[in-house]
Order: structure tokens, then sequence, then C-alpha cells
């Protein structure tokens, strides 16, 4: 079950729930306010209502909008991550490896919650602890996909850290041009157009050590 999920299952007020379940529902709650209304619009009165919990109960578990705000972005950040990673490792076969870590960029866009604001169009990046982890998110996506292009290409760790900066940035921002201009382009579709552009780049590549594939 989702933190959202268990916002809506846990909304009615006095609601007695363990400290774990509470603290993510209250987690769900505050993506809700913050994806809708962003990080300076948001009060901690509107996630305390929406969570159905009195301004105490929050303030029990978040001393501060921003420790509510951190939170949810080391939880989306860590997903995004675990996305990028279980995707590059789903297949040996390089192009199907970019048209799976391009999906999972678009799947992580396209996900209801909306998660995705916080860490690619946040209101808040003028916050170094805000900044710091999505820069880190940003690198660590980057990192996971240049080890497996200077793998099987034998490009320098600089080279294959500039290629795989150019493939993570493309994805999250055409998934992201895809979502908001409500295209009619199936997401399939759509992540097949874009591996197809990729793939005509990174397979310039000679394989390191075997053929091409």
């Amino acid at each position: 079950m989702t933190a959202i999920e268990q916002t809506e299952a846990a909304r009615p007020r006095g609601t007695r729930l363990p400290r774990r379940a509470r603290r993510n529902q209250l987690l769900g709650a505050a993506q809700e306010v913050f994806v809708a209304q962003g990080y300076h619009a948001a009060a901690m009165d509107d996630i305390a209502e929406r969570a159905g919990v009195s301004k105490p109960v929050l303030y029990q578990h978040f001393p501060g909008k921003l420790d509510l705000y951190l939170a949810l972005l080391d939880q989306h950040c860590e997903s995004l991550l675990l996305s990028v990673r279980t995707a590059l490792a789903s297949t040996s076969d390089n192009k199907q490896r970019v048209a799976a870590t391009m999906d999972a960029y678009f799947a992580y866009v396209e996900d209801e919650g909306g998660a995705f604001r916080l860490v690619f169009e946040s209101d808040l990046t003028n916050e170094p602890a805000v900044r710091e982890r999505v820069d880190r998110v940003s690198l660590q996506c980057a990192e996971a996909i240049s080890d497996v292009i200077a793998e099987d290409t034998g490009l320098s760790k600089e080279e294959s850290m500039l290629l795989a900066v150019a493939l993570g940035g493309v994805s999250q921002v055409v998934a992201r041009y895809w979502l908001s201009s409500q295209s009619t382009i199936p997401r399939d579709k759509a992540v097949q157009l874009l591996t197809s552009l990729a793939w005509r780049g990174i397979a310039g590549f000679p394989l390191h050590g075997t053929e091409h594939h």
C-alpha cells in the first residue's frame, strides 16, 4: 500500500495507528498537498487537515514543514534510483536496457501521485538541502547508467558519465513533456520513439571485447 493509499484508508480523525503507519499516512497527505500547492503555498494546517489529524500529532512526527518535505524527497529519490537500477539489471541486451531505463523515467513521471514534481519541478531548489538531494539522485542515476556504458563499450569513466547524464536528462525531460502536453501517444510508443533516437547514438560505440548487440 502506498503512502497516499494509507492516507485514504486512515483519513477519519481520531483513528489510532502504529507510529510507522501514521508516519506513512502523514507523508501521503503531505505529498498530495505539496504536489497540488507547491512548498511555499502549502501549510502544515493543510497537511494535518488532509491527513485527518491535529497539528500536534503532525508535529510529533515532523518538527517542521521542511523536515516533512525532505522526508518525502528522500523517499521518492530512493524510489527513482531503485527503478533505474532495476531497469538496468533487467536484461543483458543493451537496446532493451536503454528502453527499460527510458521507461523507468516515464513510469516515474506518470505515477498518479505526482511525486516527480518534488524531484524535478520543486519550487524549493534554492534550499541547499533540497538542491543537494536532487543533484545527488541525478548523479546516482547517471553513475548507474555510466557503469553499464563503461563496462560494455570500454569508454573511459568520464566519457561514459557524459553519455549517462545525457541519457538520464533526455529521459526525464521528454517524459515530463509527454505528460504535461497530454500527448495522445501511448507511453510504450513514446518510449519506443525515444529509445530509437538514443539507440542510434549509443549503438555507434562498439561493444567492448565482443560483437555489437
